[in-house]
């Protein structure tokens, strides 16, 4: 078999292994659509009341992609690392020749299926939920690079998790670690001006302040985002190969 027909192969089997948790299917999906009910429909933004949620409801676009973009593949990926590091599957798996890269660049390309539906999803309910206007132009269709690349970033770094983690619970509890802090501190909902003057610098440590920097500027702002985009895309490459050399051959 070519490499190519390795990784379609893999590929296949992990698109059907994600449609059989049909509890995974619910809750991806499920996931993005509540947080647009939440914070788009119920809290909504007040662009003159001042502190969270005070920008137009248009700048928040790019955090709820982040949402997706950034949990799913960090808890996926970890948790089949773990998952099959239990059942010794790695061992198996270094009988074939299909490689580590493979293995990850599969698994990578079907999350990005999966969460480009989730974010098309999400998409549309923004503009019905809470009333944004997405500009309908051709530099417009950049998001979809960005929530490739995003996608493939953060499932290099599940695959450090899960090969580092001792337990599927430790994926999920390391997974939410790195998280949630990544997401209120990467320019998605907490905007830099409510932060300390003195941790604005740091917000460039977070990859996740590239995705959300430049989906906003086609979502909303308007403005350079083909900078960010080549940052995403050289730190997608930096994560994945780092995730690609921690999957272990066997374990």
């Amino acid at each position: 078999m070519s490499s190519l027909a390795r990784v379609r192969s893999e590929f296949v089997a992990s698109w059907h292994s994600f449609l059989r948790r049909r509890t995974a299917v619910f809750f991806t999906f499920f996931f993005p659509a509540i947080i647009v009910v939440i914070f788009g429909a119920l809290v909504q933004t007040q662009p003159t009341g001042g502190g969270l949620f005070a920008e137009p409801k248009e700048y928040y676009i790019a955090g709820y992609l982040a949402v997706v973009v950034l949990f799913t593949p960090l808890s996926r990926v970890g948790s089949t690392i773990a998952r099959h590091r239990e059942g010794n599957r790695f061992e198996k798996l270094a009988t074939t020749p299909l490689s580590r890269a493979e293995w990850l660049l599969a698994h990578s390309l079907v999350n990005v299926v999966v969460i480009g539906l989730a974010a098309l999803l999400l998409l549309g309910l923004s503009v019905l939920v809470t009333g944004a206007s997405i500009p309908l132009s051709a530099p417009t269709l950049a998001v979809v690079p960005f929530v490739a690349l995003g996608v493939t970033l953060f499932c290099g770094l599940g695959a450090i998790i899960g090969s580092v983690a001792d337990s599927q619970d430790g994926v999920i509890a390391a997974s939410n670690a790195i998280a949630l802090p990544l997401l209120f501190l990467s320019e998605t909902f907490v905007t830099p001006d409510l932060l300390p003057t003195w941790f604005v610098p740091a917000l460039n440590l977070s990859p996740l302040t590239f995705f959300a920097r430049g989906v906003r500027a086609l979502t909303y702002t308007g403005g350079d985002w083909a900078m960010n985009l080549a940052i995403l895309a050289g730190l997608s490459v930096v994560f994945f190969v780092a995730g690609t050399l921690a999957i272990p051959q066997t374990d």
